[in-house]
């Protein structure tokens, strides 16, 4: 899950992990209940997961579809090997199929576990008006990041820690530019992980992803095709008490330091 500090009066900060391990209302045990706006990726990302391995695990097939009040575990399993034909294609939604993937209905009900996996029912995820989001198509597998580049101007006035902060937090001036850092598809765009505010995440290949918080606004949504330095929010405070953005980059689901990776200025 991502990490920062959060302000909450005038007490110093405190790590957003443990708010987050302490207070998940979908989380219990070892599972979660699937929220609204909830995406695959997302819940992935809060809980340090591989996105593959989470839908292998709860038997989830392209295009990670999910929906409110469906149950995962949080676990994770070996993803199903890609045939050389099809690991660069789009999937194709059935006619009538639902095309969301982000959580937007009720799941249907799990079929027993001796029948074989039962087509999802032909009517599409309920939207509320207002809130229609656009569906996330998986994209192409995409080869080897070779250059990383600053998501934004600013000092870095937090480092990556292992432990109590998973990413770097960058000041700045509020409506700064967040620029995209490789190129890639956004997979998630909105503000359901507590603490983080206004929050993009961009899935680069099938091992990078890459997650920017506390914008004050999104210029992209779920599903866009972005380039490298492509302008796709800007800088602000939601979630947080002072303008910064916060920035980390995971490795098959794991925080790595964006440091290790980002050019040196």
């Amino acid at each position: 899950m991502l990490c920062l500090a959060v302000a909450c009066g005038g007490n110093p900060p405190a790590p957003v992990e443990d708010r987050h391990s302490r207070s998940d209302s979908g989380s219990a045990g070892n599972g979660y209940t699937v929220q609204r706006g909830d995406t695959l990726y997302s819940i992935a990302f809060r809980y340090g997961l591989d996105y593959r391995r989470l839908a292998a695990a709860n038997r989830i097939a392209l295009p990670y579809t999910i929906y409110p009040g469906q149950r995962l575990q949080l676990r994770e399993a070996d993803p199903p090997l890609r045939s050389a034909s099809t690991s660069s294609s789009r999937p194709v939604a059935a006619p009538g199929g639902p095309s969301a993937a982000s959580a937007g209905s009720p799941a249907p009900a799990a079929a027993p576990a001796s029948k074989p996996p039962v087509t999802r029912p032909s009517s599409r995820p309920v939207t509320t008006p207002g809130t229609t989001r656009p569906a996330a198509v998986a994209a192409p597998v995409g080869g080897p990041v070779k250059t990383w580049r600053w998501p934004t101007s600013g000092k870095v006035v937090r480092r990556y820690s292992s432990t109590v902060h998973k990413g770097i937090d960058i000041s700045g001036n509020l409506g700064d530019a967040i620029e995209a850092v490789a190129a890639g598809q956004v997979v998630y765009a909105g503000t359901g992980i507590v603490g983080l505010g206004e929050l993009i995440i961009i899935k680069h290949n099938d091992v990078y992803l890459s997650a920017y918080g506390h914008n004050n606004r999104l210029l992209v949504a779920e599903g866009t095709l972005v380039k490298a330095g492509q302008k796709i929010a800007e800088k602000g405070n939601s979630g947080t008490d002072k303008v910064q953005l916060h920035f980390e980059i995971r490795k098959e689901g794991k925080p790595i330091d964006p440091l290790r990776l980002l050019p040196r200025r």
